[in-house]
């Protein structure tokens, strides 16, 4: 709960009243759940105090009010009931429950410089937390000229940190225990001070000591005017921090914040630095430890510079599969056909247009646990593509002729050697979906098929929705309309459950 709310009874708080007042200046909030959390800011932002500043009315409240009364007369309902289960924290503990809506599975210490960019470091609190990463943040001097440390710790939960020489986290000497307690430093913007202060060890204060003791990786983020960034100094001290093992995202090419400036500089987007921060955190869920292979998409065979053969598919249940199996913790490679929809996160991919070269990144992909073939590869392609635009002559139509792809799903299942413990296909058919898919299934030698109706009334291709019959050697399951993000959840949750021994 709350440091000296520990508070078991009012008598206990009267008895040490002078000791409670004597350490209201170290203060801080901990192990608060979210819903008593969300009320303490709203508490708060009432009486126009930060929540620290809130913690301390409500303790002079409880300290003041005489040995007879109790602690829920005096302090909100909310505390009252918190104060009943009696927890009691010590002022060291620096872990809190994750909230059950968005369970965190990770530490990252985020380390904000003095840029312009530290905006944008706002924003990546949140998109590191919608990862199920627990966000702590050290802000530099220089940082509080942009953003404050009120407005970094109300997003990140907690307090900010500042200052190396801090009597509220050095007594136990507090740079040391946020260097090692955490699973991933993240430098976000990352100036070109900070980049010289990390090349040449310096450590004169709280973000330079931090970085310095910690052993966890580190990923940084520079932001800087293009000029900084070319100059020379910068480029030796980035050479320096890369061979020292430092990871770096960005910068990217744009306008900068000085009008009329653009170039190479600007800090990654929020998106790009927390993508990059998942591929560095250590992998947890269901998955963890699995490699995955997953295509999506259809594949365009050309038949001249200009025109192709593919089909429909969209790629959005592919690509859903690939995400649903990464947030499980898997390594997944996504070999992708041409598609619109962006790139799952934490996912590796690989961008082929042909049948052909589908399958040859397939078969690079492995080994793996798991291949799902989700795919709408094309049967056929012609035989002879011509290099210039074929021309149309009238009453006299062009006849094409055809050979057959390679088959990606079957040839897969059937290798002697790196076949994936679990092969999954999809059929998609418009008549007799479950029996053709049962055939199917036995045919190409996979072990489950994803069976739907991809008939135009349906909506199914290239659509949000879809209708899945799972088959499988002995069961036939019929899931119901569903959007395709759940439809991928499930069947990770089915891959998992089969990579424990469990049935499907």
């Amino acid at each position: 709960m709350i440091a000296l709310i520990a508070v078991q009874s009012s008598a206990r708080m009267a008895g040490q009243k002078d000791f409670a007042m004597a350490r209201l200046g170290s203060l801080t909030v901990r192990r608060l759940d979210a819903r008593i959390k969300q009320q303490l800011r709203l508490r708060a932002a009432a009486n126009g105090r930060s929540m620290e500043d809130e913690v301390r009315a409500i303790l002079r409240g409880a300290a003041g009010a005489g040995a007879e009364s109790r602690p829920e007369m005096i302090m909100p309902a909310e505390f009252a009931g918190a104060e009943r289960r009696e927890q009691k924290v010590d002022v060291r503990e620096d872990r809190r429950p994750a909230d059950p809506a968005a369970p965190q599975k990770w530490r990252v210490l985020l380390i904000i410089g003095g840029g312009i960019a530290a905006y944008k470091s706002l924003d990546l609190i949140r998109r590191l937390q919608d990862r199920g990463a627990r966000v702590r943040c050290i802000l530099t001097a220089a940082a509080q000229h942009f953003v404050t440390p009120l407005a970094a710790g109300a997003l990140a939960g907690e307090r900010a940190f500042t200052d190396l020489f801090d009597a509220q986290s050095e007594f136990d000497v507090g740079h040391i225990r946020l260097a090692r307690d955490t699973d991933l430093v993240v430098v976000a913007p990352a100036t070109a001070d900070l980049l010289a202060k990390m090349a040449g060890g310096h450590a004169d204060d709280l973000a330079g000591a931090v970085l310095l003791a910690t052993d966890r990786p580190i990923l940084l983020a520079p932001a800087m005017n293009p000029r900084m960034w070319a100059a020379k100094a910068t480029q030796r001290n980035l050479a320096q921090l890369v061979a020292d093992g430092v990871r770096v995202v960005g910068p990217n090419s744009g306008e900068m914040a000085e009008r009329g400036e653009a170039g190479l500089g600007r800090m990654a987007e929020p998106l790009e630095i927390a993508a990059a921060a998942a591929a560095l955190l250590p992998k947890q869920g269901p998955l963890a430890g699995a490699r995955v292979l997953v295509t999506s998409g259809p594949t365009h065979e050309p038949i001249d510079p200009v025109r192709f053969i593919a089909n429909r598919s969209s790629g959005k249940q592919g690509h859903a599969i690939a995400a649903a199996a990464a947030a499980a913790g898997a390594d997944v490679v996504l070999v992708s056909g041409p598609v619109d929809v962006p790139d799952p996160p934490g996912v590796t991919v690989v961008k082929v247009e042909t049948a052909n070269e589908m399958l040859a990144a397939a078969e690079q992909a492995l080994p793996a646990e798991v291949a799902v073939f989700a795919a709408a590869v094309a049967d056929w392609r012609v035989e002879q593509v011509s290099r210039s635009k074929i021309k149309k002559q009238e009453g006299r139509p062009r006849a094409l002729a055809l050979v057959e792809n390679p088959d990606i799903l079957a040839t897969i299942a059937h290798l002697k050697s790196n076949r994936p413990r679990l092969v999954i296909g999809f059929a998609a058919e418009t008549d007799d979906v479950v029996a053709n898919a049962k055939a199917k299934r036995i045919k190409k030698g996979c072990d489950w098929i994803l069976a739907n109706d991809v008939s135009p009334e349906t909506g199914i291709m290239g659509g949000d929705s879809n209708t899945i019959h799972l088959i499988t050697a002995t069961s036939v399951e019929s899931w119901p309309p569903q959007s395709k993000d759940a439809v991928a959840g499930e069947l990770v949750e089915r891959i998992a459950a089969a990579l424990r021994g469990e049935e499907a």
